[in-house]
């Protein structure tokens, strides 16, 4: 059996959810599993054409401030259990965490923080990511695959954005940023992109301000990884540039379960 998962930061599912683009992406789309992050609306605010998708079911977290951060993930494979966070009180009231739990898998949608201007919200982005590994270890020692996707809000290499030089010290290149990511390698969690594409110019995330996009002058920012007993299932991973709608766009994975 072949399972579809689908990433995407839609920059607000209320705004994605007037482009055209959004809709002919959404409706022509073969995944089994798709996860939104950035959703910034309380689901009582969702659109009712979002919340009910035919052989969908779905599930939020929402921010307990309105119009902000928040995920989703669309499942046409009924999940086992579904968990809201990380369990950590000052983690969770941003929304954004789903941990759903699958038969073969268990799949984490997280939002990651931004480290925000001058690095002030770095220490909680830190804590976070730690919290976070804590628990995809746990679940990995107790002989649970793992996979993580979302927008990490971090770039790991220098191939993974158009100017190495000019991103040092901005929030998602920042060394303690991307250290994290280094030590989820450590843990033998795979970036699964980067099994099927180790060339340059892939990129997921471009700023508006400069018409970025149009210049593919972006940041590699949203992934799925996988932990190491689950590479061998991994059938393909791709990054899907051509789908507008946000200033991110979509990355896939598939497994050969």
């Amino acid at each position: 059996m072949t399972i579809k998962l689908v990433s995407w930061n839609v920059n607000g599912i209320r705004a994605v959810s007037k482009k055209n683009e959004f809709w002919d992406w959404f409706d022509s789309t073969d995944a089994d599993i798709i996860n939104f992050q950035e959703v910034r609306a309380q689901e009582s605010d969702i659109p009712k054409k979002l919340l009910n998708r035919d052989g969908f079911d779905t599930y939020f977290n929402q921010a307990e401030k309105k119009g902000y951060s928040g995920v989703a993930t669309y499942s046409s494979i009924a999940p086992l259990n579904v968990t809201k966070g990380l369990g950590v009180d000052n983690l969770d009231s941003e929304g954004r965490v789903l941990e759903v739990e699958y038969p073969s898998f268990t799949l984490f949608n997280i939002y990651f923080p931004n480290s925000g201007m001058n690095a002030k919200r770095l220490d909680f982005k830190v804590e976070f990511c730690d919290v976070l590994l804590d628990r995809m270890l746990e679940l990995t020692d107790n002989g649970v695959n793992v996979v993580l996707t979302g927008d990490y809000n971090i770039a790991h290499n220098p191939i993974d954005v158009y100017s190495p030089s000019n991103c040092e010290g901005k929030s998602g290149y920042l060394p303690e940023e991307r250290a994290w990511l280094d030590k989820v390698e450590e843990y033998g969690f795979v970036d699964t992109f980067r099994l099927f594409d180790e060339g340059e110019g892939n990129y997921t995330w471009w700023s508006y301000r400069t018409r970025a996009r149009e210049r593919n002058a972006g940041w590699r920012l949203d992934y799925f990884y996988v932990n190491k007993d689950l590479v061998g299932k991994v059938k393909s991973a791709r990054i899907l540039s051509d789908v507008y709608g946000s200033d991110h766009c979509p990355v896939t994975l598939e497994l050969d379960l």
